[in-house]
């Protein structure tokens, strides 16, 4: 059986502070949860009741045991999580400042396995097969990675919705001009005389590529810019299309979220009241957008499920166990909140 939904690119584990409003100089006590952006996304989606997986690499060490038995007590298969030795398990810290400072701190030292995803390694008719495939911008900051996630992307051609999550993380990238060295998120790139001191240089080439084989971008207002150029969120959608997609998906926070399809169909929508405890309800958000692609709605019910859901968590400590149900998403909608 095909699957509903594949994602590939990012996995760790998240160390929450239990206490809010604390810095981590002063913090006493975690939280410990599975994490990561594309990881995170296959959890929400799983939560709506659909089948997922995840492509992606853990180091050899009990965090990376942990994250496994996680995903698998989420539902989610983990048949394509493997282990690489001698890279330890990314760790991610988040400060908790409600309503809207949520700094987070990556340890991808000296190489997240995740980024060490190889070609042979893929099930390419797996990827092709899903109705849904969610890759992420951060798959292409380092090789092998970035060649996997590209053949990817080319092997599925198109078929059902490919998802680009723009997931623009400048920490990840630098700007070596040919060859990748051994540390951490750095990537060689092909292009000539690359910018020294702008990672979006180097990621930009990257994105054109990526977005010629998706039928779905979507990202926050920064993101967009990175990708496109634009940041006001029309011309920034404008640019998406034009890129390639054909449904662009710009979150634009306290303003809402825009959609726009290829054929015209734009849903313009407002957030959800919610009293924000953790800020970090985009993957969330992409669950549900992959629930509404594959439930087939119409654009406008698919933003206001997303919406609901990244609402819901940004409401919650946590985001993988935090995922919402479809009744806590439908009970949201009704109330015109997230209480």
């Amino acid at each position: 059986m095909a699957y509903e939904l594949i994602t590939m690119g990012r996995i760790g584990v998240d160390l929450y502070p239990l206490q809010t409003g604390v810095p981590l100089s002063r913090v006493t006590s975690f939280g410990k949860f599975l994490g990561g952006s594309a990881t995170n996304v296959a959890v929400a989606a799983a939560r709506l009741g659909r089948r997922t997986a995840v492509v992606t690499r853990t180091g050899a060490d009990p965090f990376g045991t942990y994250l496994r038995e996680a995903l698998r007590d989420f539902g989610v298969d983990d048949r394509w999580v493997t282990a690489v030795p001698g890279l330890p398990t990314p760790v991610t810290f988040c400060e908790i400042f409600p309503p809207d400072d949520f700094p987070l701190y990556f340890y991808r030292e000296p190489k997240a396995p995740d980024l060490e995803i190889r070609v042979g390694e893929l099930d390419l008719d797996a990827v092709r097969d899903a109705r849904v495939f969610w890759m992420t911008g951060t798959g292409l900051s380092a090789e092998p990675s970035r060649t996997a996630t590209l053949a990817a992307l080319a092997h599925r051609a198109r078929s059902g919705a490919t998802v680009f999550d723009l997931d623009w993380r400048p920490m990840f990238w630098t700007n070596a001009a040919s060859t990748d060295t051994a540390r951490t998120g750095t990537a060689g790139t092909t292009r000539e005389n690359p910018a020294p001191d702008d990672p979006a240089s180097s990621a930009r080439p990257f994105y054109a590529e990526a977005l010629r084989h998706a039928t779905v971008a979507v990202g926050n207002l920064d993101e967009v810019e990175i990708a496109t150029g634009e940041r006001e969120p029309h011309a920034a959608a404008a640019a998406l299309l034009e890129a390639g997609a054909e449904l662009a998906v710009v979150k634009q926070g306290p303003k809402g979220v825009l959609a726009v399809h290829r054929d015209g169909t734009t849903a313009e929508v407002p957030p959800l009241p919610v009293e924000v405890l953790n800020g970090l309800g985009g993957d969330a958000f992409g669950g549900s957008l992959c629930h509404g692609l594959l439930a087939g709605w119409d654009l406008e019910k698919t933003m206001r499920h997303a919406n609901a859901a990244g609402a819901i968590v940004a409401s919650r400590l946590e985001c993988s166990s935090a995922m919402p149900t479809p009744r806590e998403i439908e009970q949201a909608l009704a109330a015109g909140a997230v209480r």
